[in-house]
């Protein structure tokens, strides 16, 4: 036993069996190689002697015709390359399972026929494919085109019922041949409010409308509020005197402050939020018929032709007079931006005049067109250089101007006095 040890160019001949060898005894499986045969590893053929390629293999010294045995899978080749090795024989894989050659099957179709459902498919599925398949013949994208749709329209709602939300749903409309191309105006009168002793003179201005949705009606001696809002109804005045009665209201732009014109020439200006008298200026002969605002200054016609400045915001309230018309103004407006004021009278004439204060300030443009007098003014409120003036009986006619230029635009005949200004309703 020492001497084979010391002997390291030969194997061992005895000693304990290795590894490969006690499994191979345990299996009863041997392979038997020829003494005078070359073995060059599990998987490569026999070779005769008369090659050329190296013993790789070496045969055991001393007993020739001693066959060596080999267990496949085990065995490792001295030239560095491992071939492929079966864990087990032939005999044994075909007793653990079946390992099927996967070239010849064919993947897609097989999943194909897992994904597809059996032909008993519902008639909506159904429908829907029929559609899909349509669309992607055409050349259609599918993510274009629309596949599922409503039959039916939208149930409508009930007669008379007032959705707060304004549209849940909707339904598309047939297009009309003919759209109308004016817009529709109401011939029948929304609210109906009593308005005793409201006097009938065309040169007052006794109903004015107010940023807050309230409307000011002057009624003989008294004036009234009417809430829009909520209808409620409250006096904000009441004279004691009966001779004397109530000429004009007008509110100022922003704000619960009305300004009140009465027949003795006085304008007084009352908190319509507290029922309350701030102020009353005079400096007026006779009585006023219109007033008009400006921020914090408040324009007054006179009867006797003259219009006077206030600014409410000083003690010495009357800052200017502008005298051009020989009888009573009965018409004034302010342009929205403030830049012009538009007056008429019952001399048939229009004057339009700048934000000069000075005592001595002529108007800008005089305009002697209308055959009767001019209370009707409304300044346009996206064009600032447009106004519209109507006239009385003798005129009857609503005439359009240029106030930059100050020549006529157009003209149209009413058949009628033109006795209203223009209102801007609040939203």
């Amino acid at each position: 036993m020492v001497s084979e040890l010391t002997r390291l160019d030969a194997p061992l001949e005895t000693g304990p069996m290795l590894r490969w060898q006690r499994k191979f005894h345990e299996s009863n499986l041997s392979i038997k190689i020829p003494a005078n045969s070359d073995y060059t590893g599990p998987l490569s053929p026999w070779k005769p002697k008369s090659a050329k390629t190296p013993r790789k293999t070496p045969v055991t010294p001393g007993n020739s015709k001693t066959p060596l045995i080999f267990t496949p899978g085990k065995t490792p080749g001295k030239s560095g390359k491992t071939g492929k090795t079966p864990s087990k024989t032939p005999a044994k894989q075909s007793q653990d399972r079946f390992i099927p050659n996967r070239y010849n099957t064919d993947v897609e179709m097989g999943h194909y026929a897992i994904m597809t459902e059996s032909e008993n498919i519902s008639p909506s599925k159904l429908q829907y494919k029929q559609q899909l398949d349509e669309v992607l013949s055409n050349g259609q994208n599918p993510q274009d085109a629309r596949i599922l749709c409503l039959i039916e329209k939208a149930p409508k709602a009930k007669e008379g019922y007032i959705n707060n939300l304004k549209v849940l749903y909707s339904s598309r409309k047939a297009a009309t041949s003919q759209t109308s191309a004016t817009r529709h105006i109401p011939q029948q009168p929304d609210r109906i409010l009593d308005a005793p002793d409201l006097l009938d003179d065309y040169y007052l201005s006794l109903l004015d409308w107010s940023s807050h949705n309230h409307l000011a009606v002057a009624l003989a001696g008294s004036v009234y509020l009417w809430n829009a809002g909520n209808g409620t109804i409250e006096q904000l005045l009441e004279l004691q005197d009966m001779d004397y009665y109530i000429s004009c209201v007008s509110w100022i732009k922003e704000g619960n402050i009305l300004g009140v014109g009465f027949s003795t020439g006085v304008v007084q200006l009352w908190d319509a939020g507290q029922q309350k008298l701030v102020r009353t200026m005079t400096g007026h002969p006779s009585r006023v018929g219109s007033l008009s605002w400006n921020t914090y200054i408040l324009s007054s016609g006179c009867r006797t032709g003259a219009i006077h400045h206030h600014d409410v915001r000083v003690p010495e309230h009357h800052v200017a007079t502008l005298s051009s018309h020989t009888q009573e103004v009965c018409g004034l407006q302010w342009s929205p931006d403030g830049r012009h004021l538009a007056s008429g009278g019952n001399d048939n004439v229009l004057n339009i005049w700048d934000t000069n204060l000075g005592s001595d300030c002529t108007p800008v443009h005089t305009f002697t067109q209308h055959q009767g007098a001019v209370k009707a003014l409304a300044w346009c409120p996206w064009q600032q250089s447009l106004l519209a003036s109507g006239g009385g009986t003798a005129d009857r006619h609503i005439r359009f101007w240029n106030t930059v230029t100050g020549t006529p635009i157009s003209e149209t005949d009413t058949n009628s006095q033109v006795v209203l200004h223009y209102t801007t309703l609040p939203l």
